[in-house]
């Protein structure tokens, strides 16, 4: 079965909506990301059928989640979730933040090849980036801890209705309670990723100081 087939019985088994143009612009991801990983390792996943499920369905069932129009992927690696999910929502603006010139170099490649335009990779370290406009949400897949997380990210939110959306395996208990105290958890939400195995959790994060300065 081909990567196509194989991704389209994938997004069968969910609710989204995937067009053929979105199809295939997320196997061209794959494809792109299988061929330079064999120089630039940029993912320990190396077989093609695994990046369908563990990267691009991972990435795009968090797509329904997202509210705003602007988003910041932040320590987006090789763009993940930032790409697919920029694929999923063509009206959307993303910038995919890493501080790795290696792995910008390939977003860039992937966005030319692909014709992606609503994407702006931008290499720097989180806490130097200071965007003229700041976000609707924050997205992060590869942050170790939601604590340094919204810590070194608490400037990119905008002050409306910004929040952290971190994508996790399990979320303890314990990890919530050492947030900071000005951060609260909004929700989580239980995500299911066909054929993954293990817990999948978006959770949302709001800064309860945001407007009152």
């Amino acid at each position: 079965m081909s990567l196509h087939q194989q991704l389209s019985a994938l997004v069968a088994k969910t609710e989204l909506q995937v067009n053929e143009t979105q199809l295939n612009q997320l196997v061209g991801y794959v494809e792109l990301l299988h061929k330079w990983n064999k120089a630039y390792n940029l993912t320990s996943v190396r077989n093609p059928s695994d990046m369908l499920i563990k990267h691009i369905m991972d990435s795009i069932v968090v797509s329904p989640h997202l509210q705003g129009s602007r988003f910041i992927d932040v320590g987006t690696g090789p763009g993940l979730p930032g790409i697919p999910l920029a694929i999923m929502n063509p009206d959307c603006e993303f910038v995919l933040l890493d501080s790795l010139g290696k792995r910008i170099r390939f977003i860039k490649q992937v966005l030319h090849e692909l014709k992606i335009d609503n994407v702006l990779p931008m290499q720097s370290r989180v806490e130097e980036f200071q965007p003229q406009q700041k976000f609707d949400a924050v997205l992060s897949r590869a942050f170790a801890s939601m604590t340094d997380m919204v810590n070194w990210c608490r400037h990119l939110p905008n002050n409306e209705q910004g929040v952290f959306l971190a994508l996790k395996g399990q979320v303890s208990q314990q990890e919530i309670n050492e947030l900071p105290s000005w951060c609260s958890v909004i929700q989580v939400k239980a995500l299911t990723v066909p054929e993954l195995e293990g817990e999948r959790h978006l959770v949302i994060l709001q800064d309860q100081d945001q407007g009152r300065d």
